[in-house]
């Protein structure tokens, strides 16, 4: 059985020594309540939620799945109990403003309550995790009414939200919503149109369920620029603020999908639903983004959950297993074998989830001080302060949702091989957390499309590169530090030329798509890895300063702690950031080989 132990060590090492956000808080409205007593009452509690409360029913969710009968949805045994705990204890509400219900704390503090909740239980933290994005659509876009008629329930977990963009005939490119909102004369409209996997679109785990709904005004422009947003209840709420009437909303089915069963997909059904519009009509794109963005970085954090409940679950398996002795001589020679964690390859396979999982975690951490900025900002109704740092953390998004969904898969491909055979046995949860790692390099756009976000928008239409510039500049500053430093010399090397190098891969990028159209297409994922394999380099060489000063002057660890975190590093850049090269050469080939072949030439099968 998958077990679950929150990283509350690695978690404070980040918070408090290599990103110090008690002096971060300081600079944020809502801070000052984050002291560090009420920072580590929290981690412990949600720990203790996460670990005896939510890892127990993985599993047994997984086996049960959802259940679905006449347009009504029944969560796995333990879901709807596990759910009234979460509700009670308040967490929905940590980073959301008193006036609601909340406890108006940073944002940050609720990523890493979804790192927890989600590694020791995924598909349960996506119920609770797709009401992030519809609260922080409404507190940016809704009105004062809509937010005091929703914010509440919302915020309290009584009530949950969803976000309904795909339909069957488009995912990716919204342009080709069909789905249609009548306008009434009472100020409403009627929404009508089919959307499909909808994460969380029926349930028994909540009073309501608010839909946050795209569809086209008559008469509105084509593509997406004629995109508006609708609050869709599946309740309508009473004069009371309660859910009354059920609105023209059904769920038709509910996807068999290859994992995350326990998760609820759904087929939602508009026959003249009552919405709502929220923001300015067309321009409901814009105002998704809000909803798209909280998901992206909540997808990012669901790789790192898969690689460190994979890593956890195969590292006391190889120090249990035993198999033959190693090349170096025996290690266990009072056994018959050794345990299979003296063997290099199974090292290579443990220290490289251990990379993934701390280095992914560092990423995120960091990223989530931004999203505290732009957090402030909606609160406050500053747009401009939104609009700085929501371009801030736009660089990191695509990376944080692309690359660190791909190394989540790769973990647990590697868990699987730690446990051999038994890898491919659903009793000891490995191919659980393989099948579930899946979805999450697809789900909110996939690599492609975060590469193509990356590549394509980011850095060159929208920065002509200035971004990749900007960025391997406070590198290299960071850099210039430890320029001196015979420990941190190798790291800082590294570094050095890979900064340079990327700054050299842009602009050959940039240069190369005058003549080749397609090739910023051909380059996107491989220039996603590199950008993901150098900025997780350079967490990890944050890291590794930290750790050196640390064992140098002391810190609130043991020195093995401290040492494990350089010996991960020198892993890292040994091993791992190689990768670089390859991305590198494979970037600025020419695009031809992909886009020449004819169509039918890509199969003889008559």
């Amino acid at each position: 059985m998958l077990t679950y132990k929150a990283p509350l060590r690695d978690i404070k090492f980040l918070i408090n020594d290599v990103f110090d956000y008690q002096t971060h808080y300081k600079s944020l409205d809502n801070g000052e309540n984050a002291d560090p007593e009420t920072i580590d009452m929290i981690l412990q509690g949600m720990a203790d939620f996460a670990e005896n409360v939510l890892a127990p029913i993985y599993q047994s969710g997984d086996e049960e799945g959802c259940h679905f009968e006449n347009g009504e949805v029944t969560t796995p045994k333990g879901f709807k109990e596990a759910y009234d705990q979460f509700v009670e204890g308040g967490w929905q509400g940590i980073s959301y403003p008193e006036e609601y219900g909340g406890m108006n704390l940073p944002t940050s503090i609720t990523l890493i309550k979804a790192e927890m909740i989600g590694t020791a239980n995924w598909p349960w933290a996506m119920y609770s995790g797709l009401s992030t994005g519809c609260i922080n659509t409404l507190l940016q876009y809704g009105t004062d009414e809509q937010k005091a008629l929703y914010l509440p329930k919302l915020v309290e977990g009584t009530w949950a939200g969803t976000m309904c963009l795909t339909e069957p005939q488009c995912g990716t490119d919204l342009g080709q919503v069909k789905s249609k909102a009548i306008p009434q004369d009472d100020g409403t409209y009627k929404i009508s149109g089919t959307k499909i996997f909808i994460s969380s679109g029926e349930h028994d785990l909540t009073d309501n369920i608010i839909h946050i709904v795209l569809a086209r005004l008559p008469n509105a422009p084509e593509g997406t620029r004629g995109i508006s947003l609708f609050i869709v209840p599946k309740f309508t709420p009473n004069a009371e603020g309660e859910s009354g009437e059920r609105n023209a909303v059904v769920c038709g089915s509910i996807e068999h999908k290859m994992g995350i069963s326990s998760s609820s997909t759904c087929v939602l059904n508009f026959d003249g639903a009552t919405g709502y519009l929220i923001g300015e009509p067309h321009k409901g794109l814009k105002a998704m983004f809000t909803f798209m963005n909280t998901a992206r970085i909540g997808t990012g954090i669901q790789g790192l959950a898969h690689t460190e409940l994979s890593f956890q679950n195969a590292l006391p398996y190889a120090k249990e297993r035993r198999s033959m002795r190693t090349l170096s001589g025996t290690k266990d020679p009072e056994k018959v074998a050794d345990a299979i964690i003296h063997h290099a390859d199974v090292r290579r396979m443990l220290l490289t989830q251990k990379a993934f999982a701390e280095g992914g975690r560092s990423m995120i951490y960091h990223s989530a001080r931004y999203a505290d900025k732009m957090a402030q900002g909606i609160v406050n109704g500053d747009e401009e302060e939104f609009e700085k740092w929501d371009d801030k953390l736009g660089f990191y998004t695509p990376i944080l949702k692309g690359f660190l969904t791909e190394l989540g898969i790769e973990a647990a491909k590697h868990g699987q091989q730690v446990y051999g055979g038994h890898g491919y046995i659903k009793e000891w949860g490995m191919e659980l957390i393989a099948r579930d790692a899946r979805i999450a390099t697809m789900y909110e756009g996939t690599t492609g499309v975060q590469a193509l976000d990356l590549l394509g928008r980011k850095v060159i239409l929208q920065s002509k590169g200035k971004i990749i510039r900007d960025y391997t500049s406070s590198i290299m500053k960071w850099c210039g530090e430890y320029a001196l430093d015979k420990d941190m010399r190798k790291f800082v090397w590294a570094l050095t030329k890979l900064c340079a190098e990327w700054n050299t891969l842009t602009v050959r990028l940039m240069l190369m798509a005058r003549k080749d159209r397609e090739i910023i297409s051909a380059a996107s994922d491989d220039f996603l890895m590199y950008s993901g394999y150098v900025m997780m380099g350079y967490h990890w060489a944050r890291m590794a300063a930290v750790a050196y000063d640390k064992l140098e002057n002391g810190g609130t660890e043991a020195p093995e702690f401290y040492k494990a975190k350089i010996q991960t590093a020198e892993f890292y850049f040994d091993k791992l950031l190689p990768r670089t090269s390859g991305h590198a050469e494979s970037m600025v080939a020419p695009s031809n080989s992909m886009t020449e072949m004819d169509i039918e030439n890509f199969a003889f099968l008559d």
